[in-house]
Order: C-alpha cells, then structure tokens, then sequence
C-alpha cells in the first residue's frame, strides 16, 4: 500500500524541465542537440554564440560535475572571447571570500594542487575538481577574471533555519536591500525542484527565503562586479549555476533584472538517456547531453 502511494506521488510531482512558465509549447529532444527554444528548432554553437554576443549577462544552468556541461560552458566562454567580448565569469561554485584566491589562479600565480588546497575547493563544492577544469583551464589561459559569486555557506543555513533575522545587521548590508518572496514563478520552480511537495508552515517558509537569499546575493556579486564596466558594452558576464538558480528565467538572472533592469540570455544544459519533452519556457537555447 505504501509502495503503491509512493508511486502515485512520483508520477503527481511536477516535471521541473517541463513547466508551465513564460514562452508556451514543448519540444522533444535528445542527446547531442541544441536547441533555440525561442524559435522551437534545433540550432548550431555559432547562433548561440552570436546570441551571447548582444547581451552584458549570459546564464548558464548546468548539472553539477557533468563533464560535458563543463566542456560547453568552456567552449561558450573561449568563444566569446575569441570573438571579441571581455569576459568575466561568475561561478556559483566558489563563496565571496575565496575571491584572492581565485584572482591567484587567474593571474598563473597558483598550480592546480595548490590552487585545489587554498580554495578548499573540497569544503567549498565537494564535486569533482577534474570535471571543472575545462572552466578553469580556460579562464586561466586567457587571463578570464572570474568571480566567487556565492555568499557564505553560513548564511544560507542560519537564513534556511530562522528566516532572514538568521542574519546579522552586517551581513544585511551586503545584500540588495529587499529580498523579494514574493515572486509566483520563482516560487513553482522551486517547488517543483521540491518534488511538488514543499516543507509547509514556518520551516517551509525560512527554506524558500534561504534559496532565495542565494539567487538575491549571487546576482549582488554579479552586479557589483559590472558597476566598474557598466559604460562598456563589450563586456559580458557569463554565469555558471546549477540550472535551478537559472530555469525560466526565475533565478539569479531574475533578480539581475529586478535590480539592474537587464536581461541575459539563459542557457539550459539537461543530460537526457533517450528522449524526453522540455518546455520552451526553460530557457532560451538547451543544450543537450547523454545522461
């Protein structure tokens, strides 16, 4: 019986990948394809590229330690650079206060083991470092700035625990001073990322403001490092987040736009087995892995 409930449960969660939220319809889609969700047909690197080109802000939404989901946000960031466009990358993986050290590895100062020891990249991701190389290999290659965007681990759990007075008068000051909760989208996002079925009442609530404290103060990172180029158009901000931070537009990039009043262009990368039906509101282009 319980097996059976269990199984009904599953099959009544929201689909994340799938819903109803900004531009509507659905496509099918399958490894090894990319998608321009805005046009509904599958499309090539150069056309995202040129996509990324006109904007100051391109998000990309991975899943964590997934090499080709790496490789392409590698490729998208040389691209760019190679076309022309001064380029900072911002990283979810990485908390504000290991920012000398990452400008370290950016500038060839530090190797691959010292740079792993004296970011505590274990402490600070715990994924596999070998999938991230790519990222930082790039970066490094063509002296790429790149940008700790996350707030302190500490925070979001004191925040997930008692809400937003979980945090101390200082901390507040380095936030944006409102943190919307108010957003619907936002909202059914993550609650489909919740398997539909949300933690309810006050410990529900202080869950949903301690991932909202997350996309408000990545995208305060983010803006806070283009203030100093905001009066040059060819400088783009690629940001790198899991694709829950990004989905429909919902995330950090959201709340750019709430604080900023601009708009990126989002990337989505989902690993699928065989083929599976996505909705065009996820994103505007897909790229397509092997799960």
């Amino acid at each position: 019986m319980l097996a059976s409930v269990f199984l009904i449960a599953l099959q009544a969660a929201p689909d994340p990948w799938n819903l109803p939220i900004g531009r509507p319809g659905t496509v099918t889609v399958q490894p090894g394809e990319l998608w321009d969700l805005r046009a509904g047909k599958k499309t090539s690197m150069d056309q995202m590229i040129a996509a990324a080109a006109k904007r100051r802000y391109v998000f990309f939404g991975e899943s964590h330690a997934t090499l080709p989901h790496q490789e392409m946000e590698a490729d998208i960031i040389t691209s760019l650079h190679t076309a022309g466009k001064k380029v900072i990358v911002g990283l979810e993986m990485l908390t504000r206060p290991t920012q000398p050290v990452l400008d370290r590895w950016v500038s060839g100062e530090l190797d691959e083991a010292t740079f792993i020891q004296d970011v505590d990249w274990k402490g600070q991701w715990g994924f596999d470092f070998d999938a991230y190389r790519p990222v930082f290999l790039a970066c490094q290659k063509d002296k790429i700035p790149m940008v700790a965007l996350n707030v302190p681990r500490d925070w979001v759990r004191r925040v997930g625990r008692s809400g937003f007075a979980g945090l101390t008068a200082d901390e507040k000051l380095q936030l944006p001073s409102t943190m919307n909760l108010t957003q619907a989208g936002h909202r059914k996002v993550f609650n489909a990322l919740m398997g539909g079925h949300p933690v309810s009442g006050a410990r529900g609530e202080n869950m949903y403001a301690a991932q909202v404290l997350w996309d408000e103060g990545m995208a305060h990172s983010a803006i806070t490092a283009m203030q100093p180029h905001q009066n040059d158009p060819n400088v783009v901000m690629v940001v790198l987040s899991g694709s829950g931070h990004m989905a429909y537009g919902q995330g950090i990039n959201l709340r750019i736009a709430m604080h900023a009043g601009e708009r990126g262009l989002n990337i989505a990368a989902l690993g699928v087995k065989g083929t599976k039906k996505v909705s065009r509101g996820l994103a505007d282009f897909l790229y397509v892995s092997k799960d």
